[in-house]
């Protein structure tokens, strides 16, 4: 990989876990469910008007648009807002690579190989070691929703896998625009109109910053480029950038709002994106076992011109 696409990989999961704090900063004014339906309004438009018809069937786009735009991304949301910490929130995410095996194994009947299982043993004991210091400062609900949305990804991978698209913005694209309206009501329905509009009116510039940054930086710049990266050098290469996203969320949140590191999280989240890393390596290309590996890792399954995994 040449200097310049190795800086956009490192900078794509850069912008990719900045993104948390994005969205901590959007919840300061906006439900969980305004900010996704609002999020996901962005990024389908105008941009549905120029990737053109979607790459794959019609009942994959809903299918993917109700369980990771709609269910994941509001329990994402629903969780920080009720307390998970950014920086946190990046890392319990990528226990999705434990939930996508399991998923696979039921739904696709797919065998994970040994050392993928290890690997992902050590990903569920980091997961435990961060789960010690649940408290006030990181209430056990909050951590649960978090969990639950990663479950949802995981869900989602499988999904994805079956869908198989061949231009994933053009398939993030249109994902949006299914989701997009779906939240918009679910706002309305649970919040009210009088206080969605009431936020919409007192957003500050802050939130109005975040929501741009989540809408166009994270979803529609990082899938353009993390797509393009993917047809250059091959998703077994770009793959494992995602697992800085953690470590960019983790310090960026540190940074802009000061949310505090321990030591447990340090080890916890070395554990969890170490055992996730080596569990996705572990299965060889083009194997069997390697089609669950790819959705566990957020890799497309080997061939697959143009997948990864999904921003948060």
């Amino acid at each position: 990989m040449r200097l310049r696409d190795l800086a956009l990989a490192v900078l794509v999961a850069a912008v990719w876990g900045a993104n948390f704090v994005a969205i901590k900063i959007g919840l300061d004014d906006l439900s969980p469910l305004l900010l996704n339906a609002l999020r996901f309004a962005l990024a389908a438009v105008p941009a549905v008007f120029i990737v053109g018809r979607p790459v794959v069937a019609w009942r994959w786009v809903i299918a993917i648009g109700l369980s990771l735009g709609v269910v994941k991304f509001s329990l994402l949301f629903a969780g920080m807002a009720a307390g998970m910490p950014a920086g946190l929130s990046s890392l319990v995410l990528q226990t999705q690579a434990i939930f996508t095996v399991i998923f696979a194994a039921i739904l696709l009947r797919e065998r994970p190989v040994r050392l993928q299982i290890a690997g992902l043993t050590v990903a569920a004991v980091g997961l435990g070691l961060v789960a010690w210091r649940l408290g006030p400062e990181r209430p056990p609900l909050a951590f649960a929703l978090v969990l639950a949305a990663a479950a949802a990804w995981g869900l989602s991978n499988v999904g994805i896998r079956r869908a198989a698209p061949g231009d994933m913005l053009n398939f993030i694209v249109w994902v949006s625009a299914v989701a997009a309206p779906v939240l918009l009501g679910l706002s309305l329905a649970v919040d009210g109109p009088a206080a969605d509009l009431a936020a919409i009116r007192s957003m500050s510039w802050r939130s109005v910053a975040a929501l741009l940054f989540i809408s166009g930086l994270a979803t529609l710049w990082g899938w353009a480029v993390w797509g393009a990266l993917i047809r250059r050098h091959g998703a077994t290469t770009v793959a494992p950038f995602s697992m800085l996203v953690p470590f960019f969320g983790i310090a960026s949140a540190a940074l802009v709002l000061g949310e505090p590191v321990h030591v447990t999280d340090v080890i916890g989240g070395a554990l969890v994106v170490g055992g996730v890393l080596a569990g996705a390596l572990a299965v060889p290309s083009g194997s069997r076992a390697s089609r669950a590996g790819s959705a566990a890792s957020g890799r497309p399954m080997s061939g697959r011109p143009v997948s990864g995994r999904t921003p948060s």
